[in-house]
């Protein structure tokens, strides 16, 4: 079995503490009982209590009862700021936070501008530091509340919190400070901060996720955030979670009594991480810390490494050493984090930004293994650096998904940026071209004479599947459904490959090309030929050519009202593969959505084209709704999907449900909610799974309505018996689609 990783992401969570568990431990089986209760078990419950709550106060240098327990940091932020917002809203309705804030901040505040509340976002300067000055400038006699964290999450910068204060409190404001990863890495003194109120999160500080605190000093009104039962005091309804708060107590307790020396030894281990890095990697330039070099949490160290994308790097790592991203990179553009664009990080160290956090448990062996890792993947990711050889040991091995960002045709252009770009190209004017950009289909058309058209697709995409030869062979089957969606046939294809062989051994191209190989001659396909190109991510495709009668064409755009519509293969496959990916979907999962994605749409296409259908696209990175409405724009046509219908693979509900979906699936909703009608009962789960970007879908086929049981009877025939009727198109109209649930399809005088 394969050892774990080096965990090098402590800002992000942190183990429990043995002597934390031990704590625990009596409250999960003997001492269960509410604390509310007067009898013993209530009693002994209480007691525990506020136990931990005098330790958290010990730590925090305040009265136990400045101090209640919350979910965690994002709860105690959100108290905190709506609380101190609703109090005080006859003094004043200006707050001032920071640019760099965590979203459990920024999010209340933008929420509160939603509500009528003015919110100041300060600047900070190139080391992530808040000038006390700005501040000054910046209060009024409206402000109510300043909220500057104390230690930034991702480039440790630890800001002048106590400066602040001074200057909040001289102008009638009040003072609050998120320490969610502050407590326990440095001193965190109320008294000596000169803060109000002061958020801490369990988590961060070596106790269980689910709880946190919230210091409140003594005098301060809150509205109460969470109503019920007058528990913390009434200042927090819900019975305590004693459990996590007993944890969370002897967690405080330990951090305050050890603090010197974990202090000491994380700054040892950050500091040998860095200059291991700068040893191994002094190509000048290369490297860049980012936040403070002095003022800065013990354990934190944030380096940009030039022109690498960082989520490349983590991938080329991951197996070995956890760390965490600073941006992630789009096809179109680079998601750089709000904290580095507000310290104005040049996108080039920005990009590949990764952020390494250690902790109490880690050892300079796990930091030295560290160094040799990361040196050696960004030697072979470096754009002009020396070939270096990737340490791998089998194919077999070989997670192809952990090689790249995106997965299958979810990587591609987002839909609004690729309609920009189209909206710019004249039009062909060769009349010998029958289908072009102008219909939004996957494949062109060229008539050759009376009787012979060529139809021409090609398709590229990252890995969708782990195993190479499976990529290979959904990569093979979705290049050649573009041919099968314009009811052609396919003649032969050309492979295209860009290939990382700084990253991977060439056998893994080999698989790549054995699995497409396999799927074109079960097609009945040869494959003739192609063109490589060197890349930091794995991707293949196929440019294929395949033939049909020119009178005979099927594109998207031929939709007549009342046609109704079919669909051939489920839809998930995006969501699964994102699990897949991040290691939560189970074998079994796994091999349905490949086997689902592998399986060629040819015999859909020999059954529509017998039957006689009047439009086809097939499902693929746009999502089933991203392509209804090409066809419905195409068209002229308005139509009508019923949810219900839909063929879904039944795990994308639950991953969908826990938010383990692509980016480019919220792509496809966003760009295509503005002509979508939803039905209120259409929740935000299946408006993503019908937005789902998918790879080697099925196909999308309009038919008239004296045709519907005769096609979807000769596509169970053929085996295609996941085949649905799914909608209709209805009036000519400017594309919309109404999405609808909760009713009986197809109803006495509606269109079938």
């Amino acid at each position: 079995m394969a050892s774990k990783p080096i965990y090098l992401d402590y800002n992000a969570t942190t183990p429990i503490d043995r002597r934390v568990a031990e704590a625990m431990l009596p409250y999960l089986y003997e001492h269960f009982g509410n604390p509310s209760s007067s009898h013993p078990y209530g009693v002994e419950a209480r007691r525990a209590v506020e136990h931990a709550r005098a330790q958290v106060a010990a730590l925090l240098g305040c009265r136990p009862a400045e101090i209640i327990f919350t979910s965690g940091g994002s709860e105690s932020n959100n108290t905190a700021i709506k609380g101190v917002a609703a109090a005080y809203r006859e003094r004043g309705s200006h707050i001032i936070t920071s640019a760099i804030e965590h979203p459990a901040v920024l999010e209340p505040c933008r929420w509160l501008e939603s509500q009528g509340y003015h919110i100041t976002y300060l600047p900070v300067d190139e080391y992530g530091m808040v000038d006390p000055a700005d501040v000054e400038r910046a209060i009024t006699p409206e402000t109510i509340l300043v909220t500057i964290m104390h230690a930034n999450n991702e480039v440790g910068t630890v800001q002048p919190i106590a400066a602040i204060a001074t200057i909040a409190h001289r102008h009638g404001a009040l003072m609050h400070t998120d320490a969610a990863q502050s407590v326990g890495k440095i001193p965190v003194r109320v008294d000596e901060l000169g803060v109000d109120l002061l958020s801490v999160a369990g988590h961060k500080l070596y106790a269980p996720k689910g709880v946190g605190a919230l210091y409140i000093r003594s005098g301060v009104r809150l509205v109460k955030f969470v109503h019920g039962a007058d528990h913390e005091a009434n200042r927090r309804a819900g019975t305590e979670n004693v459990l996590g708060i007993v944890g969370l107590g002897q967690a405080a307790e330990i951090a305050g009594r050890d603090l010197e020396r974990n202090m000491a030894h994380m700054r040892t281990m950050r500091d040998r991480l860095w200059a291991g890095l700068t040893r191994e990697l002094d190509t000048p330039g290369l490297l860049r810390l980012n936040g403070h070099p002095d003022e800065r949490l013990p354990n934190t160290l944030s380096v940009g490494f030039r022109s690498i994308e960082a989520n490349t790097l983590l991938a080329e790592i991951g197996e070995q050493v956890a760390a965490s991203a600073g941006a992630a990179c789009h096809a179109d553009q680079v998601d750089v984090s709000t904290v580095l664009q507000a310290m104005q990080v040049p996108l080039e160290y920005a990009m590949g930004t990764v952020r390494f956090s250690v902790g109490r448990m880690t050892t300079a062996e796990e930091i030295d293994r560290a160094v040799e890792v990361v040196a050696a993947a960004v030697r072979r990711l470096q754009p002009e650096g020396p070939l270096v050889a990737p340490v791998l040991a089998e194919v077999g091995e070989i997670k192809l998904t952990h090689y790249t960002h995106g997965l299958g045709c979810a990587c591609k252009l987002r839909p609004q940026e690729l309609e920009r770009v189209l909206a710019k190209l004249p039009l062909p004017t060769d009349p010998a071209v029958l289908v072009g950009v102008e219909t939004s289909d996957d494949a062109a058309v060229y008539k050759l004479d009376d009787d012979l058209a060529i139809v021409q697709t090609v398709d590229f995409f990252t890995p969708i599947a782990d195993d190479p030869y499976d990529f290979g062979a959904i990569s093979a089957a979705n290049s050649l459904s573009d041919i099968y969606a314009m009811g052609a046939r396919p003649l032969f294809a050309l492979n295209i490959v860009a290939f990382p062989s700084n990253r991977l051994p060439v056998e893994v191209l080999h698989r790549i090309l054995q699995g497409a190989l396999d799927k074109a001659a079960e097609a009945g396909v040869s494959v003739i030929g192609g063109h490589t190109v060197g890349d930091t991510e794995p991707k293949y495709g196929m440019a294929v050519t395949g033939v049909v009668h020119p009178k005979r064409v099927l594109t998207n755009a031929a939709a007549r009202p009342g046609d109704q519509i079919v669909l051939t293969k489920p839809i998930g496959t995006g969501i699964i593969a994102t699990a897949v990916k991040r290691g939560l979907a189970d074998e079994a999962t796994a091999q349905e959505a490949i086997a689902l994605m592998a399986a060629l749409n040819r015999d859909a296409a020999e059954v529509m084209v017998e039957v006689g259908v009047s439009a086809c696209t097939d499902v693929t990175g746009f999502g089933l709704l991203g392509h209804l409405r090409e066809m419905t724009a195409g068209a002229g046509v308005d139509a009508v999907v019923y949810a219900d219908r839909v063929p879904v693979l039944g795990a994308a509900w639950t991953f969908a449900g826990a938010g383990v979906v692509p980016g480019g699936t919220r792509d496809n909703l966003a760009f295509v909610e503005p002509h979508v009608d939803w039905d209120e009962a259409i929740s935000e789960v299946q408006k993503l799974i019908l937005a789902d970007a998918q790879t080697s879908g099925g196909l999308l086929i309009a038919v008239g309505r004296e045709r519907l049981d005769a096609l979807l009877a000769a596509l169970a025939e053929r085996g295609v018996v996941e085949a649905a009727h799914i909608g209709a198109f209805t009036t000519p109209g400017p594309g919309r689609i109404a999405v609808r649930q909760g009713r009986v399809p197809f109803a006495a005088g509606e269109d079938r």
